[in-house]
């Protein structure tokens, strides 16, 4: 099986990298001729050739949501976080609410399509290092989906679980977006699976696992006290994860 999944790894990163060199052209087209809609709609469509070059490594990955999301609101998708390929699919199949991710600034450059959407298509770029500038990044990243009635990706629990286990959330990157969002809704979200793409490491990857994402009942920020909103959203996710 191990040594399938060395074949199958380098098909896999050769595909994957090239969607990478071959979007990131098309992302800055998109934006400079059709603006931030346009630049999303090639994000979006990017997305969905990442999710699907998983079949490559026999992965499928399954999307649940039994719940009616609401429309035309800010919504703060929060979830656990297991590995890279937790975020094309949260990108793909909430498309229509525009998820925009907090991510860790050193993945703002070098990185083909990845650090031009990051850097131009409204995501926050915080430094670990520094709690100043990420609360700061964090106030205007609250403040921007607010305003252009986009919505968020967050994983509070600031790195990916190497095991698949959860880990326990920080609360401070959430705090500041509620805070600028009375009126949105938190969904959380459960991840599975993802974590096993790298059980190996980084080279060869995990073959055949598929990974699936579960949505839960929305809820609205301003309906709780903000201690029982991350307690009962942090109690959504972990419901649903093996």
């Amino acid at each position: 099986m191990k040594i399938l999944s060395y074949i199958l790894s380098s098909i896999f990163a050769l595909v994957f990298f090239s969607l990478l060199l071959i979007f990131h052209p098309i992302q800055w087209i998109g934006l400079k001729l059709f603006g931030q809609e346009g630049h999303q709609n090639v994000v979006n469509f990017m997305n969905w050739f990442l999710v699907k070059s998983l079949l490559i490594l026999g992965i499928r990955v399954q999307f649940e949501n039994k719940h009616n999301l609401p429309e035309n609101t800010t919504l703060i998708f929060v979830a656990n976080h297991q590995s890279t390929f937790d975020i094309p699919p949260i990108i793909w199949y909430l498309r229509r609410h525009y998820p925009k991710f907090v991510s860790k600034k050193e993945l703002g450059k070098g990185i083909p399509s990845i650090s031009f959407n990051l850097k131009y298509g409204g995501a926050a770029l915080i430094d670990r290092k520094d709690p100043k500038q990420a609360l700061s990044e964090l106030g205007k990243f609250a403040k921007r989906i607010n305003e252009n009635n986009w919505s968020a990706a967050i994983f509070p629990e600031g790195t990916r679980s190497r095991t698949g286990k959860p880990k326990a959330f920080s609360v401070n990157g959430l705090k500041m977006i509620v805070k600028y969002n009375p009126e949105a809704y938190v969904v959380p979200l459960s991840i599975n699976n993802s974590w096993k793409v790298f059980k190996y490491g980084k080279f060869p990857l995990g073959i055949g696992s598929p990974i699936k994402i579960q949505t839960h009942e929305p809820i609205k920020v301003n309906s709780l006290p903000f201690d029982e909103l991350i307690a009962k959203t942090e109690a959504a996710v972990k419901s649903a994860i093996y």
